[in-house]
């Protein structure tokens, strides 16, 4: 090591000094560790663990047979792969998942007190609960049934302080507050009776598949819709398989058959909603042929009454062939001109519906209404197609603005091209219409020639004859929407529903919240240590200063336990009394080593007050004078006195009246109870301590003092808070230094480490005071003579347990 004192290695994180710290929070672990696996062991047997099941449907291109290519609704963007993920969309949507908590009403809860907790006992009550309509009812606190008999039960709660309760209207799914009359409340009924209270508003019915059993008790409590919905949606996962047309659902919930109804009726919905979807051109189509069904047969109805009173008025029951002839062509142009008629008004229906709509999913196909243009019937299936999906998607999709804006794009794509399909359309059957009207006024011009009466029948007829074809074709397409929408079939194919085979709740190693429970205890206490490491700043153990600074560590002092600072008078024979003699020792040594002969003079001070400076120069002038040596201890720490007081002398008279002249040496000089030990105080505090100090006068009192004592200690005021000791140094043919465990800052030692540095300070050494080996974490230090150049006395200890097991492993 490098002479003086290298403060920033000294502040080198110390690893050891961590490991030990942390080993000697033991019982802060081992109490921690009791707490927390108390904790843990009745959360284990307090904890209801879920159960997990599952179900499998594939998606399958199912396309109706009898779908032409003028009516076909199996235009899907995206192939299966595209129906995959729509059905994946609708499966995990909140709309879908609503659906099926409103169908199974899985916001009303049925419970039962277990020994820990209440457990959900869905279908496995006697009794169901049939809520009224759209009243409210009461949210988020469980309501007691009493069976009293096999007819009685009693409704009970106690809300406590609560006057307002949340209850929520199933219906319209509206939350309002509810003012309660009181907090506590029993009321008996009979099954089947209606409840009517503020809260609460409908009637229990009993399951006739279950026992009622007296004095039981249940709990039915009913939960905010969108907050069920929405735990049903975090436990509700659904896998599609390598890309591939499968799904697989599964659901974690604490109730099993709650779990069976709610996968196969998810699936029951979306199949359902499918199939809807599907259908829904049929359904468009049969609205709107029934429309004209309805007009067409009461025209058909009106035509038939007026040729049988035309008949009958005029008695005809025969009609010329020549006239039937041409009746007959007419009415062939007639039955022309209003076919073309029909189409020209359903395309400019279907024009007006396109441009003043932006839902076009209730759009009819042109070809139900007679419009043959192939075109203009695939693109309009289009359009109802793309329509649909876009509804669709808005309720999976909402944020995904890119979809939207695609579908719209394809939209007003076809959109555009149907226009111009059906300008075109118009403008070839506005060509046929005009040639349909100049045959008919050429065919009633030579009809004209036809006696009055004859041709008037032959016009009944005519328009008799055109309304039943016109009533005819609307049958016929009606028909064909008929078995369209009946020979649909849903894409969705439940492969394996959910159901109960048996299975156990879900494998939960209730041993590793054991283990997170003991690092969880762990990690903070060694933390703690770390920090309090990191940040501590003090000496703690005589090895410290082997780190710290290249002055010698003369003699390592343990606690004192008596009464006062005379330790070594006190009890010669103990362990104190043997350290002051290895520090006696080790000075007689280094005074030998400088050969040093006479008087000689110890300096012994500290950084601050409280590390143990007075006392460690009682008990070495003790140690001294009880070895036969002459021996003096001068209180030179003339600011704040202390050393009389243990010997219960005065300080009326010391070192301060000789050195302002008013008293000799024999004057201040004053006996103690040990023997050969003779004290001098500091006497009365002066206002110019330090220019006493170093004034000649105090050159003459050591002087005088040398030709009368073998020793004498110096006992002088701290270095860290005055210069006083430093300028004493002179004086001193050995200084002490005293530090104290577990008090002493390490860089309160930067000052005389320098000074020693720079040669300012010499045969200085430290002693290391209040030395607790039991509390430093588990470590001690030996020091015996030779530990150092100048010796000091051996300390016996005791290896603590841990410190017996770091032997074994160093070994």
């Amino acid at each position: 090591m490098d002479d003086g004192f290298d403060f920033q290695n000294g502040q080198n994180f110390n690893f050891k000094e961590f490991v030990f710290r942390a080993i000697s929070y033991w019982k802060w672990l081992l109490l921690g560790l009791c707490i927390a696996f108390y904790v843990v062991y009745h959360q284990n047997i307090r904890r209801e663990f879920p159960y997990t099941l599952g179900a499998s449907v594939t998606v399958q291109d199912d396309k109706n047979p009898l779908f032409t290519a003028n009516t076909s609704l199996v235009f899907n963007y995206g192939g299966i792969s595209g129906k995959v993920q729509e059905v994946l969309l609708n499966l995990t949507s909140r709309k879908h998942h609503e659906k099926v908590v409103d169908s199974l009403k899985l916001y009303l809860t049925y419970l039962q007190q277990g020994r820990f907790y209440k457990t959900d006992i869905y279908k496995e009550t006697p009794f169901m609960f049939e809520g009224k309509g759209d009243s409210y009812q009461i949210i988020g606190h469980p309501l007691k049934i009493t069976l009293l008999s096999e007819n009685r039960f009693q409704v009970s709660y106690d809300f406590g302080e609560l006057n307002v309760v949340a209850a929520q209207n199933y219906r319209n799914k509206k939350v309002q507050y509810i003012n309660l009359k009181e907090s506590v409340f029993s009321e008996e009924y009979n099954f089947g009776d209606y409840i009517d209270l503020p809260f609460l508003k409908g009637r229990l019915l009993k399951r006739n598949e279950m026992a009622l059993v007296p004095q039981s008790e249940y709990f039915i409590q009913f939960n905010n819709f969108d907050s069920t919905v929405s735990s049903f949606i975090q436990s509700y996962a659904v896998r599609n398989e390598m890309n591939s047309p499968l799904l697989t659902i599964r659901l974690t919930n604490k109730n099993k058959s709650k779990i069976v109804d709610y996968i196969n009726t998810s699936v029951f919905i979306l199949d359902r909603d499918q199939l809807q979807r599907k259908n829904q051109y049929a359904i468009n189509t049969i609205e709107f042929i029934d429309k004209q069904l309805s007009r067409v047969k009461g025209e058909l109805t009106k035509k038939a009454d007026s040729l049988n009173d035309f008949m009958r008025v005029n008695k005809i029951f025969d009609i010329e062939s020549e006239s039937a002839l041409l009746t007959s062509k007419i009415e062939e142009y007639k039955s022309q001109k209003d076919v073309l008629t029909e189409q020209l008004l359903a395309l400019d229906l279907l024009k007006n519906y396109l441009v003043t709509n932006n839902d076009y999913s209730a759009l009819q196909v042109p070809s139900t209404t007679g419009v043959s243009e192939a075109n203009i019937g695939a693109n309009v299936s289009k359009i109802i197609l793309l329509s649909a999906e876009k509804s669709k998607l808005a309720y999976s999709v909402r944020d995904n603005v890119s979809v939207f804006d695609d579908l719209n794009r394809q939209i007003g794509a076809l959109k555009q091209v149907v226009l111009e399909n059906i300008a075109s359309e118009k403008f070839n059957i506005q060509s046929q219409l005009k040639s349909v009207n100049s045959k008919i006024y050429n065919s009633e011009n030579e009809f004209s020639t036809i006696p009055e009466s004859q041709q008037r029948l032959r016009a009944i007829e005519r328009e008799y004859l055109l309304s039943q074809s016109t009533y005819d074709l609307y049958l016929a397409k009606r028909g064909e929407a008929d078995l369209i929408k009946a020979s649909n079939v849903s894409d969705i194919v439940l492969i394996e529903p959910a159901k109960d085979t048996g299975q156990g709740r879900n494998a939960v190693n209730l041993n590793i919240r054991y283990v997170f429970a003991f690092f969880g205890v762990l990690i903070p206490l060694f933390l703690v240590a770390f920090v309090v490491t990191f940040f501590d700043n003090k000496l703690h153990a005589p090895g410290d200063l082997e780190d710290l600074s290249s002055i010698p560590l003369l003699g390592v002092i343990g606690q004192n336990d008596t009464a006062n600072n005379l330790a070594v008078f006190n009890k010669s024979q103990s362990a104190m009394a043997e350290a002051f003699r290895a520090i006696r020792s080790s000075l007689q040594f280094m005074y030998k080593k400088h050969d040093l002969e006479g008087s000689k003079t110890v300096l012994i001070t500290s950084s601050i007050s409280g590390e143990g400076k007075t006392f460690t120069a009682i008990n070495i002038a003790s140690v001294f004078a009880l070895s036969g040596k002459r021996t003096v201890l001068v209180g030179l720490d003339l600011r704040k006195p202390r050393i009389f007081g243990d010997f219960e002398l005065k300080n009326d008279i010391g070192v301060v009246n000789y050195l302002i002249g008013q008293n000799s040496l024999e004057d201040i000089v004053q006996q103690t109870k040990v023997e050969n030990l003779d004290i001098i105080t500091s006497g009365p505090i002066p206002p110019n301590p330090s220019e006493l100090l170093i004034s000649e006068i105090m050159d003459a009192l050591i002087a005088e003092l040398k030709e009368k004592y073998d020793y004498i200690i110096l006992d002088t005021p701290p270095v860290g808070l005055v210069a006083d000791a430093l300028e004493l140094l002179e004086y001193a043919d050995a200084s002490l230094y005293v530090v104290r465990q577990d008090y002493t800052q390490k860089e309160m030692l930067t000052l005389i480490n320098e000074k020693y540095k720079n040669g300012v300070v010499k045969n200085i050494s430290f002693i290391y005071n209040f030395y607790n080996l039991k509390g430093k974490y588990g470590y001690g230090y030996g020091y015996g003579y030779g530990d150092y150049a100048n010796g000091y006395h051996d300390v016996a200890e005791k290896k603590s347990f841990f410190n017996k097991l770091l032997s074994v492993i160093k070994k």
